[in-house]
């Protein structure tokens, strides 16, 4: 609707990953890296484990985008499964025929063929488990024994759980001590700061086709920043929303004024900054009573100060 508004060619802040607008923050480059290592020498288990929409699924398209052609790739998206329904689906990924009707040994067994020829030439195999921290225990001990599928030097299939921060308190359990042993990559997404903030915005909006004119003004920028806590899903969401306001108000840029009105409706979004103190408080109203150098009880205006506050300390502007 604002993409003529504002001269995109294509709207810059859908939520939907898109390996297009991704955008390679230092962070998610070295999970990105992290990823492939793992994979082109066969180290077996890596976990990436990040808060809610920090960008695990957007690095999970770029890695497959860009393995080899040769590299074989099981998606898993649906982790309520029971262990014999995750084996049919890596092997429904594979396209590796099989029965339902096939016992779960029988279903590893076929699955182990399937990679000992994919090594013979030469060919990757990876398992990308998303939204691991939803897997059961049994599932999980199911996965831990994928992982025993090798030969004297390496391991025939390269397993990636992406998954919540909760993640990592699953694998401390004491039950699952020999599948946490196994994992040789760990590496957790952080939000981006205030820096790659801006520079994640500014990156999106020259995607979809911005000239480079300012599109949000400096107040707004602090603000997004502010209120999404670096986290790109948030961003998006903030930008999007604030994006169509200033479209529907006739505001270019946009400014933080409508960046606050729109995060008030959006919950998921941190806490609202603190507000903004008037520089010109009303006569009368605002007094503190003091003594003067005679010792005499004076009223005192007390004055406003503008700014705000950031990592508990109060920052004057």
């Amino acid at each position: 609707m604002y993409e003529q508004f504002y001269g995109f060619q294509e709207k810059p802040f859908n939520v939907t990953p898109d390996t297009k607008f991704f955008f390679s923050s230092e962070k998610h480059e070295e999970a990105l890296n992290s990823l492939r290592y793992a994979i082109e020498e066969r180290k077996g288990f890596v976990v990436v484990t990040g808060e809610i929409g920090s960008g695990k699924t957007t690095v999970w398209h770029a890695l497959i985008n860009q393995l080899p052609r040769s590299t074989k790739v099981a998606l898993i998206t649906n982790t309520h499964l029971t262990a014999k329904q995750m084996l049919m689906a890596i092997l429904d990924e594979l396209e590796v025929t099989y029965k339902e009707h096939w016992s779960k040994v029988k279903l590893l067994n076929i699955l182990n063929n399937y990679l000992i020829d994919q090594i013979l030439d030469d060919c990757h195999v990876v398992l990308i488990l998303d939204e691991a921290q939803n897997l059961s225990r049994k599932v999980l001990e199911e996965v831990r024994m994928l992982s025993n599928l090798e030969t004297e030097k390496e391991k025939l299939i390269q397993i990636i759980l992406m998954g919540q921060p909760e993640l990592k308190d699953i694998f401390a359990s004491k039950a699952l001590e020999q599948l946490r042993q196994r994992i040789a990559v760990y590496y957790h997404l952080t939000p981006l700061n205030k820096q790659e903030t801006d520079q994640y915005i500014s990156h999106r909006l020259g995607v979809s086709g911005s000239n480079g004119s300012a599109i949000f003004d400096a107040e707004a920028l602090e603000l997004i920043y502010r209120y999404s806590d670096g986290v790109p899903r948030r961003i998006n969401t903030l930008c999007d929303r604030a994006l169509l306001t200033g479209f529907l108000r006739d505001r270019k840029p946009v400014t933080g004024r409508i960046v606050e009105e729109v995060a008030a409706e959006i919950e998921e979004l941190a806490p609202a900054p603190a507000p903004r103190v008037q520089n010109n408080p009303q006569p009368g109203k605002r007094n503190s009573r003091r003594k003067n150098g005679r010792g005499a009880e004076v009223q005192y205006p007390v004055m406003a100060m503008s700014g705000y506050c950031e990592e508990g300390v109060w920052r004057y502007i």
